[in-house]
């Protein structure tokens, strides 16, 4: 017996962005998006649409949210009286919208910082609802409850995950996303690979989980270097939108694993982008998974191909991308690897992968 779930509605492909009046109904809407959005032309595609129902946009949300911005964001999302935050953007703003919906006791950002950094729990009096538009094909958070916060005051990295961080409901339009640079849509298309792959190599993996991220994985080893080469091949866009979202559903139920908890210290101790960041990894994390359960292997094989090639061929894909696949070439010596190693291990995502002792 096995259990999947997903409360989050899904409205995906081509125009997909014109499901929002329906979606919003009769509520009204905060923006949360990121600089650039206005002089791509994204927010004048929401105001279109949404019209006055569209109370204020802020657009300044900045990569990697870190305890510090989400304190100053709380106050600005909360002195509106609107229902619902749209987020537009990539993992960064859905994530900071997640973080900033929730109402506390006190009206102030105390409480989640306390729920974060000691688990000091509480009750959300009250909540804004979210509706996620990724304008990223990678992130997955618009369909999952979990939001990445980091702490560079602790050198920590959060995961915030209540009930009330749900998505209402994901948007996910192509359209939003085919002006991405090439450094974006390859660092966003690779964070979806390693949601597909640690969806498989999980403990938590079910039959539907697997479907799914089988699906992604193939789909996004035969699409990224195509869409690299034709950057504005809609089709080649919706096809990597959607192994991107079935990577996030994948995941929604997994969780993540080593390669994610390998992540982490990279971005936080060397500023590596998030996408390379649990990317470069996957040959070496895909190493220590095969042989250790004959059950996974069957399902990372109808992903990988023969798995005796399938770590050589994930290290060429990614060089071929551009991306190197050795600590040393980030700056991490053997020792310090191997430590990184150790630590991921230990971490409530490591601890989720297939070849560390339960």
């Amino acid at each position: 017996m096995y259990h999947f779930h997903n409360p989050v509605r899904t409205v995906a492909g081509l125009g997909a962005l014109n499901a929002l009046p329906e979606l919003l109904g009769t509520r009204r809407a905060l923006l949360l998006t990121f600089g650039d959005a206005k002089s791509l032309g994204l927010v004048e595609l929401v105001r279109q649409r949404l019209g006055e129902q569209l109370v204020d946009v802020i657009a300044d949300i900045t990569p990697n949210p870190d305890l510090a911005d989400l304190e100053l964001l709380y106050p600005q999302v909360w002195r509106h009286d609107a229902e619902v935050v749209i987020a537009l953007g990539g993992g960064s703003v859905i994530d900071s919208a997640k973080a900033a919906l929730v109402g506390t006791p006190s009206g102030q950002f105390h409480e989640i910082r306390q729920l974060l950094r000691e688990g000091q729990r509480f009750e959300p009096p009250r909540c804004k609802s979210l509706i996620a538009v990724p304008t990223t094909a990678g992130t997955g958070s618009e369909v999952t409850p979990w939001a990445t916060v980091w702490d560079r005051e602790q050198q920590r990295k959060h995961s915030l995950h209540l009930p009330q961080t749900w998505p209402e409901a994901a948007v996910v339009d192509p359209v939003l996303m085919r002006s991405l640079p090439e450094s974006v849509t390859i660092q966003s298309g690779l964070d979806a690979l390693s949601h597909a792959l640690e969806a498989i190599w999980n403990r938590n993996a079910n039959p539907v989980s697997d479907a799914l991220a089988v699906a992604a994985a193939r789909s996004i080893l035969a699409t990224l270097p195509d869409l690299r080469r034709a950057p504005g091949d809609m089709v080649l866009r919706e096809a990597m939108a959607l192994a991107a979202l079935q990577a996030g559903l994948a995941f929604s139920n997994t969780r993540t694993a080593l390669a994610h908890s390998l992540s982490y210290p990279m971005t936080l101790r060397f500023g590596l982008p998030h996408g390379i960041a649990c990317s470069f990894t996957l040959p070496l994390v895909a190493g220590m998974a095969i042989g250790r359960d004959a059950e996974r292997d069957a399902v990372l094989e109808q992903a990988l191909g023969p798995l005796a090639e399938a770590p050589a061929r994930l290290e060429a894909f990614l060089q071929k991308l551009g991306v190197k696949t050795r600590f040393a070439d980030y700056g991490v010596d053997e020792a310090g690897a191997a430590a990184m190693l150790d630590e991921a291990q230990q971490g409530d995502r490591g601890r989720n992968f297939i070849g560390v002792a339960a």
